[in-house]
């Protein structure tokens, strides 16, 4: 019994490591270690549910879901295709944004600043015109606000269906003001503090949202065409059904992406579960970090925007 424990406990590191290699990068240890435990006031206390949520494996569909989501912005969708260097690089995006996540979920304020900072940098040399003829810029506060609230809506939908210990209707309300600070500080003007106010504002963008042979190209490519080894398609699978089962129905069709709810919920959703399960279970992240403590692995997070 002994042997064969010690053997989980190997397989798991050893997945746990390939999993958190490829979303950190090679400087997430170090970067890991500076986010947890450098001192220092942070941004939110250990008690707030962003640290909950942004901990959780249900991260890793949130992200796929706020991608395609997001994708449905015309001119969002221009800047992540003229700058955004998905397809020639998407792991280093992923492991920049999920960086930026994680430090400015748990890593000290003022580390948390320069990486908005940084951000808010590039930003300003995002720009250019559409293929409808409208220019657009990154920093532009009404997209920006755009780009917010789709990962916050989707990351909390994610939660909530895939989480381990979703949030009671409080804590939403919570998770999504914990969020208003960080958008704020990266230009967002007023965003919603609230799940009424969330949804007041996703129904508002409604009118600007089409689909676009970009938006589709970037839908086959995170899910046909994904960017992982021939063995990790099919959890990768598992994690895209889930992200796509999370949009709303009119978003799915403008992807012309297939859904058949009865088979959602006899299928993807529980392998959507089994999967975040696998993922937690390698990645064994515990409970929430404390202050000037580092979690074992905590769930590097997938954020879209970043």
């Amino acid at each position: 019994m002994g042997l064969l424990s010690d053997n989980g406990r190997v397989l798991r590191d050893r997945i746990g490591e390939a999993i958190f290699s490829r979303v950190a990068g090679p400087e997430g240890p170090g970067t890991r270690a500076h986010i947890h435990g450098a001192p220092g006031p942070r941004w939110f206390g250990p008690e707030r549910p962003v640290r909950q949520v942004h901990g959780d494996a249900s991260m890793f569909i949130g992200g796929l879901s706020a991608l395609l989501l997001q994708s449905l912005h015309p001119l969002a969708m221009a800047a992540v295709a003229g700058h955004s260097g998905f397809r020639g690089d998407p792991w280093g995006r992923l492991q920049r944004t999920s960086t930026f996540l994680a430090m400015t979920t748990y890593g000290p304020a003022d580390g948390a600043q320069r990486a908005v900072d940084r951000v808010r940098a590039v930003h300003a040399t995002v720009h250019g015109t559409a293929p409808d003829g409208r220019e657009y810029r990154a920093a532009d506060p009404h997209l920006l606000c755009w780009v917010h609230i789709a990962e916050v809506d989707c990351f909390l939908r994610a939660h909530q269906r895939f989480g381990a210990r979703p949030l009671d209707a409080a804590g939403c309300d919570a998770y999504v003001e914990d969020m208003a600070r960080i958008a704020t500080a990266l230009g967002v003007p007023d965003p919603p503090v609230n799940r009424a106010e969330l949804t007041d504002r996703l129904a508002a963008y409604r009118g600007e949202l089409r689909s676009t042979p970009e938006a589709r190209d970037v839908a086959r490519f995170l899910l046909l065409n994904p960017p992982v080894p021939v063995l990790a398609r099919l959890p990768y699978g598992a994690l895209a059904g889930g992200a796509v089962s999370l949009l709303p129905l009119w978003a799915s069709r403008a992807l012309r992406l297939p859904r058949v709810p009865p088979a959602e919920r006899v299928l993807v959703r529980p392998l959507g579960t089994a999967v975040t399960a696998g993922i937690r279970w390698a990645l064994a992240p515990g409970e929430p970090a404390r202050y000037g403590q580092r979690p074992r692995r905590p769930v590097p997070g997938a954020q879209a925007g970043g």
